[in-house]
């Protein structure tokens, strides 16, 4: 399986693409210029695992998977096929909330559902991303951050040694103000180099204007082999109800063996591990065609964690679609994170990110512009592929033999890619209709 995400979020200040202000006196940065982009840009390692991730991670976990769930009821009405990465975007985000202050802290800190300081959330952050990425285990998981500055503009050291050195996420000066197209395609590509070339065109056209003075941005790379894997020639095409008495022609694969699996609330839970069982997938299929909508809609981390709490292994025939989620443009994030209450991050006369920023002229400061995310996820015979990024753009002023039990999930279904330490999702998702990789 190979899964994706990315997330970029895009800060800038009080002017507009369509009504465009003169451009502010340059602020000369505060970190210093003589070590060059490619010096100051090089990769950082991120802080090694601790004995116990799971434990010191857990309440990070709880909260990014709260979130989660709080976003997705905001995300989905979104016709089709559906993928976010809960873990992408807290971290982006968490990684733009420590540079927040007073009011628009206080509503990240809110929305994000985070109950320690943004100091503890950027270490346990970090943290958590070098256990996830620990050698040793059987799986591939791969995490990124960076910043990418206007160079002309001056940002807080603190705050840069701060990212630098939780996330491992240095600053990359760029010339926005003169050549924010050159810009958009340079992120761009550091994002699909960093996701297999998974997630490409994370910033769409005219994301990035003159105005945009720093871009945040998580990638997260994901491949696991499945602990017991589908055979190909077990492999067939059924129907697929998409409706009913609607259906389309699915690929499923198929195979018989010991599962943990529940079934409560009109729904049959099903664990998929993978290889080492450091994660698994959660498959979550409603017990009618139709029945999609209504778990969704009652759907949180609570409940989720209530089925996953009941599963029993036994022998099961499991039938599951190949599928994959690959949307051709990224979502935009801000309408739904100002819905869950974070709306000072975004209003260029109310957002305080004086601990990233603060220039002396009030219509220099940062705000939130736009929070763009991506996922790609791909489930086959072998395993699972998955990748997400997200951006913070940020513009001043992103007798047979007895029949087992059988999980056939040929109607529409919800899956969460979980990390089984933490219990941290690292992806969630819909399949409406499979499109076979």
């Amino acid at each position: 399986m190979r899964t994706w995400t990315l997330l970029a979020i895009a800060v800038g200040g009080m002017a507009c693409e369509t009504k465009p202000k003169p451009a502010a006196p340059p602020v000369m940065p505060s970190q210093p210029t003589a070590t060059g982009a490619a010096e100051t840009a090089r990769e950082m390692p991120m802080p090694k695992p601790t004995a116990t991730p799971a434990a010191a991670a857990a309440p990070l976990a709880t909260s990014s998977n709260a979130f989660g769930f709080d976003l997705w009821s905001r995300l989905r009405s979104t016709p089709g096929n559906l993928a976010i990465s809960p873990a992408s975007i807290s971290t982006a985000l968490a990684m733009t909330w420590g540079g927040a202050r007073g009011e628009t802290a206080a509503e990240m800190k809110q929305t994000l559902r985070l109950d320690v300081d943004a100091d503890a959330a950027m270490t346990g952050w970090g943290k958590l991303a070098a256990a996830l990425q620990d050698e040793a285990r059987s799986l591939k998981l791969r995490i990124a951050n960076r910043l990418f500055g206007e160079q002309s503009y001056r940002f807080e050291p603190a705050y840069l040694d701060r990212t630098r050195a939780a996330y491992g996420a240095p600053l990359e000066p760029l010339d926005f103000a003169k050549a924010p197209e050159p810009a958009r395609a340079h992120i761009n590509k550091w994002v699909a180099d960093r996701t297999e070339q998974r997630i490409k065109d994370l910033l769409p056209p005219r994301s990035i204007v003159s105005d945009t003075r720093l871009v945040l941005v998580n990638a997260i790379y994901f491949l696991a082999d499945w602990q017991d894997q589908f055979e190909k020639h077990a492999t067939t095409e059924q129907p697929f109800a998409i409706a009913p008495g609607k259906t389309r022609p699915a690929m499923l694969m198929r195979r018989r063996g010991s599962y943990r699996m529940a079934k409560a609330d009109g729904v049959a839970v099903l664990e998929l591990p993978y290889a080492g069982g450091d994660a698994a997938m959660v498959v979550v299929l409603p017990d009618k065609i139709d029945g999609l909508e209504a778990i969704e809609r009652s759907l949180d981390a609570a409940r989720l964690a209530a089925w996953t709490q009941a599963l029993a292994e036994q022998e099961i025939l499991v039938w599951l679609p190949r599928f994959v989620v690959d949307p051709p443009a990224a979502m935009e994030l801000g309408k739904p994170l100002q819905a869950l209450g974070m709306a000072r991050a975004f209003d260029p006369e109310r957002a305080d990110f004086t601990g990233i920023a603060n220039p002396p002229k009030p219509a220099d400061r940062l705000y939130i512009g736009e929070v763009f995310h991506k996922a790609f996820v791909k489930v086959d015979e072998k395993g699972t592929e998955a990748a997400a990024a997200t951006a913070v753009v940020m513009p001043r002023g992103a007798g047979m033999p007895r029949p087992v039990p059988e999980f056939k999930a040929d109607h529409p279904f919800l899956f969460f890619i979980v990390d089984k330490a933490s219990g941290l999702v690292l992806f969630m998702g819909r399949v409406d209709e499979p499109k076979a990789p």
